[in-house]
């Protein structure tokens, strides 16, 4: 068994919010500086830059992982984690059917830029990708469930978008097996609040939408890695994210 530090909440400059600089390359560049092993990419209702972010870990050694940050109808925002590349394109297909098509304005709220594996711009994204979709909470968890990923609510210990502050409860319905918190620090004042919480798996993320946002390691699992391959840790790591769903499903 060996250690993964890990940080599975980032956006790169393909989310509007996100500043320029946050390239695949140099978001890979300074995960590695910061010792991290697993890195995700999660932005805003999209996974159009995780290719060039999958490519850009190769570099690096780093284990990628596709993801997004899906907002819900509610305003509620889930991060959705996939094992493949092809997975994680079938699930933007299938959200960008429910997404409201507002017209980006750049000059208001920054470029939304689709790069390759060398940062080199090959696209535009067209309409605002932060707007809430038309999946309700519990349509949006079955349907990334259904294209094979791993879905639970971002950054629960934050008012903005953040479950608990929208629902005023940590849900048993659907029951989200693991929960993401922004600050590791408030884990047990949540669990003394909200007890579901002490059967739930809890994650971390930086929500990183600067390259100084992507955290000195901090938070990691433990996977038996052997033989070694980036695959095959990927694949673990899946394994425990999967394990902590199902056993919520079994508590509920």
């Amino acid at each position: 068994m060996n250690r993964y530090y890990y940080d599975l909440h980032m956006h790169s400059c393909l989310s509007p919010c996100a500043d320029d600089d946050m390239t695949p390359n140099n978001m890979i560049g300074m995960g590695t500086l910061c010792g991290l092993q697993i890195m995700a990419l999660t932005d805003h209702n999209t996974t159009k830059n995780c290719p060039a972010f999958f490519e850009a870990a190769a570099k690096h050694g780093i284990i990628p992982i596709a993801g997004m940050e899906l907002t819900t109808a509610e305003d509620i925002h889930l991060c959705c984690l996939f094992e493949t590349l092809e997975e994680a394109a079938a699930f933007d297909e299938a959200v960008a059917e429910k997404r409201m098509l507002v017209k980006n304005r750049p000059d208001i709220f920054g470029d939304q830029m689709i790069l390759n594996g060398e940062d080199d711009v090959i696209g535009v994204e067209e309409y605002f990708l932060p707007a809430a979709t038309m999946l309700s909470l519990e349509e949006a968890a079955a349907l990334c469930v259904e294209h094979g990923g791993v879905c639970y609510p971002a950054h629960i210990d934050r008012q903005a978008n953040g479950i608990v502050a929208m629902l005023g409860v940590f849900p048993d319905d659907p029951p989200f097996g693991i929960a993401e918190l922004n600050d590791p620090q408030k884990e047990e004042e949540l669990k003394a609040q909200f007890p579901i919480l002490n059967e739930t798996m809890i994650v971390s993320g930086s929500d990183a939408h600067y390259l100084w946002d992507i955290r000195e390691k901090c938070c990691y699992v433990e996977l038996d890695d052997e033989p070694y391959s980036r695959a095959l840790v990927r694949s673990r790591f899946f394994e425990k994210l999967r394990a902590a769903a199902r056993a919520m499903e079994g508590y509920r």
